[in-house]
């Protein structure tokens, strides 16, 4: 357990619990907890220029601001449980021209093991599992936590335990299959599946990783913030041709697709630490795109209010479709907290966006993480993105997750016969 970890706050209540107290929400309200460290005493122990330092290029390359590591004698030093993290950051040039935006940069989980941010939070609930002796793992999902959790678990002698939306796409599916994961196809919305899996946790005892109950999830996404800030400042060294004299720096916006709400609240706890620390002179401004056929957390956000409608999704963007976000009360907190904005893709933005993504910048996304995209072009249009800003698009999944939305966005390949079909 780490020592700087003072326990979990209610996002609701406000209680606070001791770091074994409890397990899952708070026990009083059922809300969210939040992970709570003494940061004074970090302020005073820790150095960020020797963090920055470590030769180790993964999210455990941050332990002392983490909650929990993985068990030496269970995960190798060189398994994906250790080493996945550090996605690129790079420039997307043509992007900051046909915007007219200073600097646009793109955080690629794609690249991570099982190709999406989800590996983040799986990562760190196994390292809490290893911790509390737990065997089984169980996670509701609409694709990307599953295929983590059950990558991450593969080797080991943990077992995953799944519950998908019979809807799921079959590039996710076929990701948690091949993993050996055991999985149950859900009649009925990701909602659905969170219901069952959360009943069948309580009545077997398996470990709960789902999204907005488990709040060790949280504290794996928002090494995500941690290393935006980290390998922001280390362009800035690179460029001056020295050694950035900040380690850590936060761009003005930072662009998060939203479903739940806990990668955005992640990722946004991950500088509100690092601005705790003083590792940070300020807070990016938080900008979250929902789909619009999956409207309940904006609904919320336009109403001004922390509660939820129950809403059926219906949009193609599984990755970010759900009837009632899980976590979206911090979520709601991390956009009006930073003076941010929160804004709807259509399904239609979003598939322009995936083959937008691909042809202006290089990268192949899946829909729900083209919604960033979506993001950055309304954003700018509606004047919430100025000229002269340094935005940083949170990217979520890879485009061959859900490869019959790609081809749909792509078109049609052209059928030829001789070389007379052939245009110049």
């Amino acid at each position: 357990m780490n020592p700087y970890l003072t326990g979990f706050r209610c996002s609701l209540c406000g209680a606070h619990y001791s770091p074994d107290e409890v397990t899952y929400t708070c026990p009083q309200d059922d809300g969210n907890l939040d992970a709570v460290y003494d940061y004074e005493r970090m302020k005073r122990t820790l150095d960020p220029r020797a963090i920055a330092g470590r030769g180790d290029r993964s999210i455990w390359h941050y332990a002392e601001l983490l909650p929990a590591q993985p068990d030496p004698s269970i995960a190798g030093p060189r398994t994906p449980l250790t080493s996945l993290g550090w996605s690129p950051l790079y420039r997307a040039p043509a992007l900051e021209r046909t915007l007219g935006v200073r600097a646009v940069w793109l955080k690629d989980d794609s690249r991570l093991p099982s190709s999406s941010f989800k590996d983040r939070a799986s990562a760190m609930v196994i390292a809490r599992a290893m911790h509390i002796g737990v065997k089984t793992i169980c996670v509701a999902s609409t694709g990307n936590a599953a295929a983590a959790l059950a990558a991450l678990c593969a080797g080991s002698d943990l077992q995953a335990i799944i519950f998908v939306p019979e809807d799921t796409p079959e590039g996710k599916l076929a990701g948690i299959l091949i993993h050996g994961a055991r999985v149950y196809t859900v009649r009925g919305s990701y909602n659905d599946a969170v219901a069952l899996a959360n009943a069948a946790c309580q009545t077997f005892g398996w470990y709960n990783r789902s999204t907005g109950f488990n709040p060790y999830t949280r504290e794996g996404k928002k090494t995500a913030g941690f290393e935006i800030a980290e390998q922001l400042a280390r362009a800035d060294g690179a460029a001056d041709g020295a050694a950035s004299a900040q380690p850590f720096r936060a761009p003005d916006v930072v662009i998060v697709p939203v479903g739940d709400g806990n990668i955005i609240s992640g990722v946004h706890k991950g500088f509100a630490e690092l601005r705790a620390l003083g590792w940070i002179k300020r807070m990016p401004r938080f900008i979250g795109v929902t789909a619009a056929l999956s409207p309940s957390l904006y609904r919320a956000w336009q109403s001004g209010v922390e509660t939820f409608e129950t809403i059926p999704s219906r949009t193609i963007a599984s990755g970010i479709g759900t009837d009632r976000p899980c976590d979206g009360v911090m979520a709601l907190r991390a956009v009006r907290g930073t003076g941010g904005q929160f804004i709807e893709a259509t399904d239609e933005e979003m598939l322009d966006g995936v083959r937008e993504m691909a042809t202006r910048a290089g990268v192949f996304v899946e829909p729900a993480c083209a919604a960033a995209y979506v993001g950055l072009l309304k954003g700018r249009s509606m004047g919430v993105i100025g000229s002269d800003e340094e935005v940083v698009l949170q990217l979520t999944g890879s485009g061959f997750k859900d490869v019959r939305s790609a081809l749909r966005a792509a078109g049609k390949p052209i059928s030829v016969e001789s070389l007379a079909d052939i245009r110049p």
